[in-house]
């Protein structure tokens, strides 16, 4: 899941490059939003292949933190991106006799289960994350598509309904002050409509003006599987 949640921020810095050169005096339409996602979803990944990062990954069952990791993550020389364990945890010291080894097929069990769960979620969100440039622009031509100006907020939110799946919803926050991605959130499920699968998706800038994912949010509520995953201490790529 997470590479897909890594790339999630090659969409943010173009769109924001494009609309500063245009201007936000107006509110962009359906059309020049869905040309500057097309545009931009090819060009922004540049610039994060200069960097490189820090990775935390949160797994929490029903509210209790089950796993934490930590990796440096950057792309190598062939675009492939490349995660290095900074903190491998200690494996947990296993309890003698029969009772302690049942115990430890019990929650060797639980971890499979978990991990074939969000395995499926996994490839769920790629199909909306980073969002297929012809999905947008599919999604735009059969009228599902919508812009909300959200004033307070100072954005405005591209709305992509049924875009995988019937009832599913795709939304994109730029805000129109900073010409800046803001935030992205999908609304889901897996197999059938009762087993709801958000992710909700937060977006910062590094001093150059790259804007890149700051945290990501993904919420299995039929599982009670809450995953976090926080993106920091960028800094140029050692070459």
């Amino acid at each position: 899941m997470k590479n897909h949640v890594v790339a999630l921020a090659v969409i943010t810095l173009g769109i924001a490059t494009s609309l500063s050169v245009r201007g936000v005096a107006q509110a962009p339409t359906p059309n020049q939003v869905v040309a500057e996602l097309k545009q931009n979803l090819a060009e922004s990944q540049k610039r994060l292949r200069q960097y490189e990062w820090i990775e935390t990954t949160v797994i929490s069952l029903k509210g209790e933190e089950k796993s934490r990791k930590q990796e440096q993550v950057y792309y190598g020389a062939d675009g492939t991106l490349t995660k290095i364990p900074l903190d491998p945890q200690a494996a947990a010291p296993s309890e003698g006799g029969r009772r302690g080894r049942l115990k430890e097929a019990i929650i060797e069990h639980k971890k499979d289960e978990m991990k074939d769960y969000m395995e499926q979620a996994s490839k769920l969100i790629h199909l909306y994350v980073p969002p297929s440039a012809q999905q947008i622009q599919q999604s735009k031509d059969e009228g599902n598509m919508t812009l909300n100006p959200q004033p307070q907020q100072g954005n405005v939110r591209a709305e992509f309904k049924n875009f995988v799946l019937p009832s599913d919803l795709l939304a994109i926050d730029v805000n129109t002050k900073t010409a800046l991605l803001s935030a992205l959130n999908v609304s889901t499920y897996l197999g059938k409509p009762e087993d709801a699968v958000t992710l909700a998706v937060r977006f910062a800038t590094l001093a150059d003006g790259t804007s890149y994912t700051s945290q990501t949010t993904l919420d299995a509520k039929a599982k009670d599987i809450t995953v976090v995953v926080e993106n920091s201490g960028y800094r140029p790529l050692q070459k």
